[in-house]
């Protein structure tokens, strides 16, 4: 794992540039992103754009409002491509393959900064939001509830709004506190002007005892938000997935460009770890690769 300080140097030392031609037709990826605003849906625009300028593959972001409404819309056949956290993949029962493995979701709390609410517990008989209906924060964020004891169902008054509206809600007085998985920063996120972030990072261990080994203990850093101070939270490995019915040489041109176009690939909202290096970019856990995807790996990287 690098931080996005390193990644940028090493890019600009000099990564290759490759391309897999596809030969005829260019193929079209229906990608199912993420809240327009969010990483998701920035990460989605900025490998439609170096596809276009390769011209290998054509992608075509499709807003959503995270996880979980991507993995069901890949597994009908909405789409062709989604990004979703690895803990929302985990249990899917149909099949997915992966294209990669690309960066680090930072799980964010964040509550009136001028609010008492200090630590998750402070959360009992409070009003939270988990994310919008459909993202991968109400998977996990109910995860993170249980693993500071708090029973998301009995102790918590919990909705699903969108980011926007859940930021709205935090700043107006009611809502208590919202959750987000996102790149840091996020923009919409007043930090630390009207809202503060809460230290999630003491839950990492327990959360990874009870639910598995996908959640690390990851710093957000302190000029990640002008002015805001570094806290420890839990972070979350975001996949790109694919069907098994993608062609593989559209699963190829994908990876030739989140291998030779990473620099390229790093949205704003990205001051923590990245993934995208041929050997990290293999880390997907309990799902395979996708067979275009390995061969290019291979031949990258033996």
């Amino acid at each position: 794992m690098i931080t996005r300080r390193t990644f940028l140097a090493l890019t600009a030392a000099g990564i290759a540039a490759g391309a897999v031609g596809c030969g005829g037709d260019v193929a079209t990826v229906r990608l199912a992103s993420g809240e327009v605003g969010g990483f998701y849906h920035a990460f989605a625009r900025l490998l439609a754009a170096v596809a276009a300028e390769a011209g290998t593959v054509r992608i075509e972001p499709v807003p959503t409002t995270g996880s979980q409404e991507n993995l069901a819309m890949l597994t009908s056949g909405r789409v062709d491509a989604a990004l979703a956290l690895a803990d929302s993949v985990q249990g899917e029962r149909q099949p997915v393959v992966a294209l990669g493995r690309v960066y680090e979701n930072y799980l964010q709390l964040a509550v009136r900064s001028e609010g008492a609410i200090q630590r998750v517990t402070d959360l009992r008989g409070t009003r939270i939001n988990l994310g919008a209906a459909g993202s991968g924060a109400a998977v996990t964020g109910e995860r993170l509830l249980w693993a500071a004891g708090v029973n998301p169902g009995v102790d918590v008054d919990i909705s699903h709004r969108p980011l926007r509206d859940a930021v709205a809600g935090v700043e107006s007085g009611e809502l208590d506190a919202l959750l987000w998985a996102g790149g840091v920063p996020t923009d919409v996120l007043d930090v630390p002007q009207r809202l503060r972030l809460i230290e999630l990072g003491e839950l990492a261990a327990p959360m990874r005892e009870r639910f598995g080994h996908l959640y690390d203990l990851v710093e957000i850093p302190a000029d990640a938000y002008d002015g805001g101070a570094a806290i420890r939270t839990v972070g979350v490995a975001n996949l790109l997935l694919a069907a098994p019915t993608m062609s593989d040489a559209a699963a190829g041109a994908i990876v030739e460009l989140l291998v030779s176009r990473a620099d390229a690939l790093v949205p704003a909202e990205a001051a923590g770890t990245q993934f995208l290096d041929t050997r990290s970019l293999i880390g997907t856990d309990s799902v395979p690769l996708h067979p275009g995807a390995a061969a290019v790996y291979r031949r990258r990287h033996g």
